[in-house]
This record gives C-alpha cells, structure tokens and sequence, in this order.
C-alpha cells in the first residue's frame, strides 16, 4: 500500500495579506520557517521512503527545512504545482470579488486540466514508488482538490481550510486512494500558542 502524506507549505507573507499566489514564486515568512521546522520535528516519529516537492519556491523551501531532519531523497514535480490563477495573482480577496465576482480570473489554468495533472501526479507516484511511504509538499489547492476528487463528496472545500503547515493523509488500498486523515495540526500548536504569547 502507497502512502502518502501531503503537506502545505509554510506560510508566506502573501498568505498573510490574503494575496492569491497560484504560480508566483513567494518565500516562506518567518512563521512558515517556524511551520517547516515544527513539519519536520514532528515527522521525525516515522518512517519515510521519499520527498517530493512542488517546484514553487514557498514548497521547495517547506521541503528543503522538513528534510534537514530526515535526509530523504527529494525529487520536484512539476504535477503538484499550484493551480495558475492568471490575472488574480497577487489580488486580495476584496479585489478578487470586486473584479471578478463569478471566479472567472482571465488566463487561469481550467479546473478539468488541473484536475487531470493532479491525477497523474498521484498515478506516477503510485507506479514509481508503489508500497512506499512518501511525503508531498504542496499547495492548499492541490490539497484541496486531490482530497476533494477521494472524498465522493465527503469533503467540501468551501468548509475546510487548510493550514499551512498542515497535514493530510492518503493511502492506496484495494484499487483506490483513500483519505486517512485531513488536516491534522498538532505539530503546530506550540507556534500558535507562543504567537498569541508575543503578538
């Protein structure tokens, strides 16, 4: 059986800001770091085969902190990249719905080609690296869409935020992948506490 934990990137400024990112290449802030590391502490507990990581900046930058603990192999893929969002990249929320109330942001990448490279991603890492277990650091809408397609409308998107830093887990059992856990956060409750501490 394939396992696979995904994990969301550390927090960047824009994260902060509210700014949609899709493909624009942000760093971790401060925070994401601290989320990174808590990432890696944490995973420590287990077992891992492999990393793989989203080629954006904010992911590789995740993966690159976590795997300073583990020393795994790590290898890029440009399937887990963040959906393209074209002309709402860098708009607030305010903005987005102010320009673009219905979603529609011109020259965005299409929901069923997202959708399919997501699924391949998932089908090659099954066939590469089949009965392992690997973690897969991406973005929220990766996760979100790859548990939405699992969940035979278990899960609703516009419900469940996920955390940077958070994690979520999937496994490949009797022909299908299966969701085992969504985002869990407790690695991260030490930072959460400590920036409540010193705002």
């Amino acid at each position: 059986m394939t396992t696979i934990c995904l994990i969301r990137h550390g927090e960047t400024e824009w994260n902060k800001l509210g700014r949609i990112q899709g493909t624009t290449d942000v760093p971790l802030n401060e925070r994401g770091i601290s989320q990174a590391q808590a990432c890696g502490v944490h995973l420590l507990a287990e077992e891992w085969d492999v990393i793989v990581t989203s080629p954006l900046e904010r992911a590789r930058q995740t993966a690159a902190i976590i795997n300073e603990n583990l020393g795994l192999p790590l290898v890029e893929m440009a399937e887990f990249q963040e959906k393209h969002f074209g002309k709402a990249e860098g708009l607030t929320a305010q903005e987005r719905y102010g320009l673009y109330p219905d979603k529609n942001y011109p020259d965005q990448e299409q929901v069923d080609m997202f959708r399919r490279r997501l699924v391949s991603g998932l089908t090659q890492l099954n066939e590469q690296f089949g009965d392992k277990r690997i973690l897969v650091v991406a973005h929220g809408g990766v996760i979100h869409t790859i548990l939405e397609q699992l969940a035979f409308g278990e899960f609703d998107a516009a419900t469940v935020r996920l955390q940077n830093g958070g994690m979520n887990r999937i496994k490949y059992t009797e022909q299908r992948w299966r969701i085992q856990a969504c985002n869990f956060v407790g690695h991260l409750v030490a930072l959460e506490v400590e920036t409540k501490t010193n705002p």
